[in-house]
């Protein structure tokens, strides 16, 4: 009786302790999925968008973790359950390592794209910012290289003199050098050689100073602009430039009595200023 009791305490103790290896066992592998879960929503914080595959990855494992579970928490386990548990524990593990790692890996590539496309975005910002300042470089360029032809297209004097003249009853002009009897001017110039400027007819305005510096105008006199200023002028006629040396003559008759002293003569073409000259009266 005495080998039975001892025999039968023995087995009980066996029965005893695999329980609570069981129960032990369990609440490890329900630690351990309570792991793998919180790893899982770990690593899904703040994703992108999950591609199918890796979406099918990830609600696989949670039905897995799902599934063993509620394995786990049937009232006694068998042998072969617990083994079945912990083997598809250390399955799971392992799946979930790896998409985790898929996971990370995804990110950082997310990372590297959203840097290449920050950093595309700043290089594109100063390519453009770049290109206006470049469009706006061609632009001054152009505009002053075109300021340059124009100014460089304007015919100027080669040379001018003035001669005054008296008007006798008989209609014969004689040239004088004294104010009384002079009636008209003939200003006489020739224009410097340009091959930009254009061969064709150019308007010329004159703007005579008497000598106490006021400008002699006519009733018909208007206004014209040369070198960037509104100006009033004498006379206005025009001249066709051939670029061949030819002179030119332009006649003037003062609507006023001449004056003794010095009078200025300018001429205008283009926009700016041709020349001047000068002649004196006594």
């Amino acid at each position: 009786m005495l080998a039975t009791d001892v025999y039968l305490y023995l087995q009980k103790n066996k029965s005893d302790v695999r329980i609570v290896t069981q129960s032990d066992e369990k609440n490890r592998l329900q630690t351990e999925l309570d792991s793998l879960e919180a790893q899982i929503e770990q690593v899904n914080v703040g994703k992108t968008k999950l591609s199918t595959e890796m979406q099918a990855k990830n609600d696989s494992l949670q039905s897995k973790i799902t599934v063993l579970r509620k394995q786990l928490a049937k009232g006694k386990l068998t042998q072969a359950e617990l083994d079945k548990a912990q083997e598809d524990v250390k399955q799971l593990r392992y799946f979930v390592t790896n998409y985790t790692a898929q996971i990370d890996e995804l990110k950082k590539q997310n990372t590297s794209l959203a840097t290449e496309r920050d950093t595309l975005k700043t290089n594109l910002a100063t390519v453009k910012k770049t290109a206006a300042q470049t469009d706006s470089a061609l632009t001054k360029q152009n505009q002053d290289l075109g300021a340059k032809v124009k100014v460089g297209s304007a015919i100027k004097l080669a040379a001018a003199d003035v001669v005054a003249y008296k008007i006798k009853g008989s209609g014969k002009e004689v040239d004088v050098k004294r104010a009384s009897p002079a009636k008209k001017i003939k200003i006489n110039f020739t224009v410097a050689s340009n091959t930009l400027a254009e061969k064709a007819m150019h308007d010329i305005f004159v703007r005579i100073i008497d000598p106490t510096g006021n400008l002699i105008t006519e009733t018909d006199s208007g206004n014209f602009n040369a070198d960037g200023t509104d100006l009033q002028f004498t006379y206005k006629t025009s001249i066709d430039f051939k670029d061949d040396g030819s002179q030119y003559t332009i006649e003037w008759v003062n609507p006023v009595a001449f004056q003794k002293g010095t009078y200025t003569v300018l001429l205008y073409a283009d926009g700016y200023t041709m020349g001047k000259t000068s002649f004196m009266l006594k």
